[in-house]
């Protein structure tokens, strides 16, 4: 294993200590960090990396960078013109980390589709994923959707059904492959 996709929810802006001591494992375990560049869980994730000066960082963002903190090496990625600043548009940085990293780490507040997505995509692609759950404050291994199906039930999430069967949840992959990507 060499890299890691490390995302959360935008509502995530505060890193606690059971997230910071995870983080700092992959940190020992000198893997790549793929990361994006939003506000919330992205941007405390990049300030927890930066002041540790931890140098396998690598930040994907669409044209303009939001944020790289540690300024690290940057992958952008490019959308058809007059594409909506939407979760979608975003999703196809995050899809690209997704099939880049061998797994993931995700904060989740149990409400965010996007960060539901990179749950999805990275299980579908085959990965391993980490979620921390936030309503739950605690961890959860994932190898499969089914995993993750169960975690929701038993995690007593409300929205369970409204964010698995919502029209813009993700059937598959390629349902959130972009138009045009450039490294």
């Amino acid at each position: 294993m060499n890299s890691v996709f490390v995302a959360g929810s935008r509502e995530v802006s505060r890193l606690n200590p059971q997230i910071r001591e995870r983080l700092d494992k992959i940190l020992k375990q000198n893997l790549t960090v793929l990361i994006g560049d939003a506000n919330g869980a992205d941007k405390a994730i990049q300030k927890h990396l930066a002041k540790n000066r931890y140098p396998k960082v690598e930040v994907y963002c669409m044209e303009v960078c939001r944020n790289n903190i540690g300024n690290w090496q940057i992958h952008r990625h490019v959308a058809r013109p007059g594409s909506k600043r939407d979760r979608h548009y975003y999703g196809i940085k995050d899809l690209a980390m997704a099939e880049e990293a061998d797994c993931g780490f995700m904060l989740w507040d149990g409400k965010s589709k996007g960060t539901h997505t990179n749950i999805v995509n990275l299980l579908k692609l085959g990965k391993k994923a980490l979620i921390y759950l936030f309503p739950k404050k605690q961890f959860f291994k994932l190898g499969s959707i089914e995993d993750f199906q169960r975690v929701l039930v038993a995690s007593g999430i409300a929205n369970i059904s409204e964010i698995l069967d919502s029209p813009d949840a993700p059937k598959s992959v390629s349902d959130n492959l972009p138009f045009n990507t450039s490294g």
